[in-house]
C-alpha cells in the first residue's frame, strides 16, 4: 500500500523537477557557479521522495492499514501527487518570502 503512494510522489516529482533542472542548466549553462543549482535541483526531486516521501507514505498506509480500508489506485495516484503539490507550493512560497 505505501509502495503505490510512495511511487507516485517519485514520478510526480521528477515531473516537477526534470524540467526545472534542465531549464537552470540551460539558462545558467555559462556562469561559473550557477551550473550546479541545476544538479542540487535534480537531486532534491530525487533525494526528497526518497527521504520524506517514503516517511509520509508509510504514515497513510499506516492510518488506511489501522483503519481497515483498502487503497485503490487512484487514492495512490491522489495522495501521491498530493504530498508533490504540498512540496511545490511550500517551495514557491519560501523562495518568495526570501525576496
Amino acid at each position: 500500500m505505501w509502495y503505490g503512494v510512495f511511487l507516485w510522489a517519485l514520478v510526480s516529482s521528477l515531473f516537477f523537477h526534470v524540467p526545472a533542472g534542465l531549464l537552470a542548466l540551460f539558462t545558467l549553462r555559462h556562469h561559473k557557479y550557477g551550473r550546479f543549482m541545476s544538479v542540487s535541483i535534480l537531486l532534491m526531486g530525487i533525494v526528497g521522495p526518497i527521504t520524506a516521501g517514503i516517511l509520509t507514505s508509510v504514515a497513510i498506509a499506516g492510518v488506511y492499514r489501522a483503519a481497515g480500508k483498502e487503497m485503490i489506485s487512484f487514492e495512490a495516484i491522489t495522495l501521491g501527487t498530493g504530498q508533490t503539490f504540498c512540496v511545490v507550493v511550500v517551495s514557491f512560497l519560501r523562495v518568495l518570502a526570501t525576496l
